[in-house]
């Protein structure tokens, strides 16, 4: 079959099961814009406001999907402004392919309109990257895409076609990737490695499991959740571990990291065997490294040889697939509850939750509404069974320490590049990916607007989305820092915000703000009960603060409580 590259390309994605894209035309990847017309039956095209929308709405599709999620755009600025996301999904691990156009093969180099190198400005940022030139190419490099995207550790790729190999034809067929030589993404799983973590952990008299996103990446949760209960061990999250382990599971202890809960963190430099699953031990988990349970025997179970000893030193290491893991350690395990282990949990629980908990969700104090009791109503009404999607901030940690998840691929968040403007265009990708499921997105004044274009998407796709705005008339975060560590000195953090009601209210999307306690339970129960699109506004507190807090580069077990 003789066709263009730009058909070529369609098809390619049509043979891997594509069938949502996200993009923004221009004149470098025209001719694919033509084709895609032309197969808009089969392959939907989402036109977002702007590119970096287009790989937030990938990413958040392959977060709440586990496929892999497409971006689109063409050359010059349409390129740079994906990076962003890209860096983004290279850091979460997410499965993400983008295609750009590019200037005609003989004007490369020559500074042409619109002509950048993407290859050289997207080398440090994806898991491969290949520019095609000849037409022929096209099958084989979008296989190679897909294969790279999805297998192992996911990761983003990135193809960037001349103008000229768009329109050339060629004899067109394809063949799915199923290897590519000197690449091998799941080691091979060694027994007598699992054999020694398993007697490690039997012997423990204070075991401790932490785990990440790699759970979730690898489809493990049954086999991780069967391995917790049988094993009595408390389990802690991070970020983006969350809603591996539903967070009202007995031995889910909570959540580890800068604004984590006080028993995991400070427990960490107590604990005799600490149990890693599909994390990387990230400086947000640790802390000071110097002083990070130097105490314990460290096993971690990881995909990618890259992240072993690279953070914390490990006493066994086990490579490969953490669902063929966790399969053939499950029978080594002794069947234990460790309950004087666990009550030391439930200790430092209760004092959290008399410190900071209590009033956090229940507040007496006089003030305004706390984001922590706006995460808690949104609990009541959805009863844990909602997508979050959340921005980065202050709400972001709310969002995290006190959402509500009874099953995985709940919680999308921007974790390790932590960009504000992620969650307006990763909610629209989620709810597309799973429309039968309620999708929120939680997000701060100073993020909304970093991406507030992209409800324009929403006004032309109809996508149903429900936007909360938690909005404190401060870049939250920055200002709390400021707060705590340059003696109130609110340099550039406060906000003078537009009326957010009329601008959504511009793009006809229902709209709500409030701001009385008293009206937060309604206004969230209509919110969630609309079948629509739905924008609620919540004035915050001002200057609430989100704790416990790890300062930056200090020991875990330095937390504090206020």
């Amino acid at each position: 079959m003789k066709i263009s590259g730009a058909e070529a390309v369609i098809r390619c994605l049509l043979e891997e099961g594509v069938d949502l894209v996200y993009g923004y035309p221009g004149g470098a990847i025209m001719p694919v814009y033509d084709e895609l017309y032309k197969f808009q039956d089969q392959l939907h095209h989402v036109l977002v406001r702007h590119e970096q929308g287009a790989t937030h709405a990938a990413q958040g599709y392959a977060r709440a999907t586990g496929k892999v999620g497409v971006a689109i755009a063409t050359s010059g600025p349409g390129a740079t402004n994906l990076v962003t996301g890209i860096a983004d999904a290279q850091i979460d691990s997410t499965p993400m392919v983008c295609i750009t156009g590019q200037v005609g093969r003989h004007l490369l180099g020559s500074d042409a309109f619109q002509e950048t190198d993407i290859i050289g400005i997207s080398t440090p940022v994806t898991k491969w990257n290949f520019q095609i030139t000849e037409a022929s190419q096209i099958p084989e490099i979008i296989a190679k895409a897909f294969y790279i995207a999805r297998s192992g550790r996911p990761g983003p790729v990135l193809i960037d076609i001349t103008k000229n190999a768009q329109f050339d034809e060629f004899d067109y067929s394809y063949e799915k990737c199923t290897g590519i030589r000197s690449y091998v993404p799941v080691p091979k799983l060694k027994l007598d490695k699992v054999a020694e973590a398993a007697a490690l952990i039997n012997s423990a008299k204070k075991p401790f499991i932490v785990f990440g996103q790699g759970i979730i990446l690898g489809q493990a949760e049954a086999e991780f959740k069967a391995l917790v209960e049988k094993s009595g061990i408390p389990a802690a999250w991070t970020i983006l571990g969350l809603s591996a382990l539903p967070t009202d599971h007995p031995l889910n202890v909570g959540m580890l990291g800068m604004h984590g809960n006080y028993g995991p963190n400070l427990l960490t430099n107590e604990c005799d065997v600490l149990i890693a699953f599909g994390m990387r031990f990230d400086d947000r988990v640790t802390g000071k490294l110097a002083t990070y349970a130097k105490q314990a025997k460290v096993i971690h179970f990881e995909i990618d040889p890259a992240e072993i000893d690279k953070n914390v030193k490990t006493e066994i290491a086990v490579l490969g697939d953490v669902k063929e893991s966790l399969a053939a350690l499950l029978p080594l395990i002794d069947a234990k509850s460790h309950d004087l282990w666990h009550n030391e949990f439930k200790a430092l629980q209760e004092v959290e939750f008399n410190t900071v908990i209590k009033e956090e969700l229940n507040p007496t104090n006089g003030k305004g509404i706390s984001m922590g009791e706006t995460i808690e109503m949104i609990n009541k009404h959805s009863k844990g069974d909602a997508i979050i999607v959340s921005d980065v901030g202050q709400h972001q940690m709310f969002a995290c320490r006190y959402a509500k998840f009874n099953s995985s691929k709940s919680n999308i968040t921007s974790g390790g590049l932590g960009t504000m403007g992620f969650a307006l265009p990763a909610a629209i990708g989620a709810k597309m990916g799973k429309p039968e499921r309620e999708v929120v997105a939680i997000i701060g004044d100073g993020g909304f607007q970093m991406t507030i274009q992209e409800l324009g998407t929403i006004f032309q796709t109809q996508v149903p989305v429900k936007i909360v705005i938690l909005n404190n008339e401060f870049l939250g975060m920055v200002r709390q820092w400021q707060e705590l560590f340059f003696d109130n000195r609110y340099a550039s953090t406060k906000m003078i915000n537009p009326n957010f009601v009329a601008i959504a209210e511009g793009y006809h999307i229902k709209s709500k703000k409030v701001t009385q306690r008293e009206d937060l339970d309604e206004a969230v129960a209509e919110m969630l009960a609309s079948k629509e699109s739905y924008f609620l506004e919540v004035m915050v507190e001002k200057e609430n603060n989100v704790f416990p807090m790890i300062p930056t580069g200090a020991c875990v077990s330095e937390i504090r409580l206020s």
